[in-house]
């Protein structure tokens, strides 16, 4: 469930980064109420994205922003409450470790979700039925 964290360089060291990644996962985690599960914490994967500052705009505009973006399979976090939950924690995480040095209203998030059996992990294509079968397995 791959996480692409966005911002402009020097706006987070490289430690801070890493714990805002670490965060994201935790939130994921915890919404998806898989809080500990061996599958899918190992498949909450992603990237940090650092631009020089002049490349990361909003209103056309460089700013010290920060953007999260969390792709998932179409049955991961489907209400609208797991999503609302989602963006807020992924706010709350990055809003606290750049604490004084990045605004909340310059966080922004968003959830994309891979259509039914478009969803591959280590070369195997998963359906929906199939993740949900790993993410049991893990838990037992």
């Amino acid at each position: 469930m791959p996480i692409t964290l966005t911002l402009p360089e020097g706006l987070l060291s490289p430690e801070e980064q890493a714990e805002a990644f670490a965060g994201l996962t935790e939130a994921v985690l915890e919404v998806a109420g898989l809080t500990g599960n061996a599958f899918m914490k190992a498949n909450i994967i992603g990237s940090i994205n650092v631009l020089p500052k002049e490349q990361v705009l909003a209103g056309a505009k460089p700013v010290a922003a920060v953007f999260v973006e969390l792709k998932l399979p179409e049955i991961a976090l489907a209400t609208s409450a797991a999503k609302k939950a989602f963006i807020e924690k992924a706010a709350d995480v990055v809003e606290k470790i750049g604490a004084g040095r990045l605004k909340r209203e310059n966080i922004w998030s968003n959830i994309v979700y891979a259509p039914e059996g478009a969803w591959g992990i280590a070369g195997r294509s998963y359906g929906n039925s199939d993740l949900v079968k790993a993410i049991e397995s893990a838990a037992a």
